[in-house]
């Protein structure tokens, strides 16, 4: 009987150790980003905050839709690149309910497409008359991007019958417009600002007479149910997180050429020591 009871012991203990939620596990964050610049940059950026904080910081690259029915489903915490109110609207009516808002990051946030500044084309009207100048196409990035549910509305709204909408990446996508400008070529892409395409190239928006790409949005902070109660001390660093264009511009533009995750996570560590005072006020306490 004593046998029994101690093995009956033994396996009690074992059970509750193992449904015990770990000192890891309760410092962990997850966080779920786009493969757009701006996100990555951002990410890359809490990360280091976080990890400074003594978290673990585990990062999953997906496309929007994934990533919104991972938050509201409680598998993901973190999305810091939400584009609102236009760009993920379907995904936040879908979702919105079981999701938080920790506040915006960035204001002046705009999609639409883009072509080099030599063209002559000035709005998504025109486009009809530059189908042999652009290739008949239209480079776009992930199919699940909000981007591309607006173009394939953009292509019905303005008659773009000609022209075909080419799936990629937000990598892909620049890579094509780069090589075009060397070679002084036509091409209009799937485009979004903050990006730091526009620093590197001269670029512009056609214009949008039917507002189809809609107005300017703001980045905003969104996580799963109960983040902030579980994790109050980084729902309140990441609700004081705002970048005007200029710093967020930065942010891109030394994270631009990183390509390992090491190399990410150095470039983000240049910023956050050259933008000290800023990255102080986040973390001072009210």
């Amino acid at each position: 009987m004593k046998t029994l009871s101690s093995c009956c012991l033994s396996v009690l203990i074992a059970l509750l150790a193992a449904c015990a939620p770990s000192a890891q596990n309760v410092n962990k964050v997850k966080i779920a980003y786009p493969n757009w610049a701006e996100g990555i940059a951002m990410t890359h950026l809490v990360t280091q905050l976080l990890e400074e904080m003594d978290y673990q910081v585990e990062l999953t690259l997906a496309d929007p839709g994934l990533i919104y029915a991972s938050l509201a489903e409680g598998t993901q915490d973190l999305l810091l690149d939400a584009w609102l109110p236009i760009t993920h609207e379907s995904y936040m009516k879908q979702y919105g309910d079981r999701l938080d808002d920790l506040g915006d990051t960035f204001e002046g946030a705009r999609i639409g497409l883009v072509v080099p500044s030599y063209m002559d084309i000035g709005s998504i009207e025109e486009l009809p008359e530059y189908v042999d100048a652009f290739g008949g196409e239209i480079i776009g990035i992930g199919q699940g991007a909000g981007i591309m549910k607006r173009t394939v509305e953009a292509l019905k709204a303005y008659g773009l019958d000609k022209y075909e909408l080419i799936p990629s990446s937000g990598p892909a996508m620049t890579t094509a417009l780069g090589e075009a400008i060397a070679k002084n070529k036509g091409i209009v892409v799937t485009g979004w600002q903050p990006h730091w395409k526009f620093a590197r190239w001269e670029l512009k928006f056609l214009d949008d007479p039917k507002g189809v790409y809609g107005e300017a949005e703001v980045i905003k902070k969104i996580v799963r149910k109960g983040f902030a109660s579980d994790h109050p001390e980084v729902a309140t660093l990441l609700s004081k997180m705002k970048l005007s264009g200029e710093q967020l511009a930065g942010l891109m533009d030394v994270m631009r050429d990183a390509e390992s995750d090491e190399q990410k996570a150095a470039a983000a560590r240049k910023w956050i020591l050259d933008n000290k005072a800023l990255v102080d006020g986040w973390k001072a306490a009210d």
